[in-house]
């Protein structure tokens, strides 16, 4: 049951971090796109914003690996 809750928690937190990805760097192009002037800071709170969603996989591989060994 441990390997199996480790693969949902996984898979879910990985779409989960797809989806937030794709919103975030579609809104900083379109973001860039209508205010050219503005693409440095745009693009560097974007980068914060993906380092951001990343750590949410990252907590659930951890997480999955600690179920996994109960």
């Amino acid at each position: 049951m441990g390997a199996i809750a480790a693969g949902i928690a996984a898979g879910l937190a990985a779409v989960g971090a797809g989806v937030g990805n794709g919103q975030v760097i579609g809104h900083a192009i379109d973001g860039m796109t209508r205010q050219p002037e503005m693409a440095g800071r745009v693009q560097s709170l974007m980068f914060i914003g993906v380092g951001l969603i990343e750590a949410l996989p990252i907590l659930a591989i951890v997480i999955a690996f600690l179920v996994m060994n109960k």
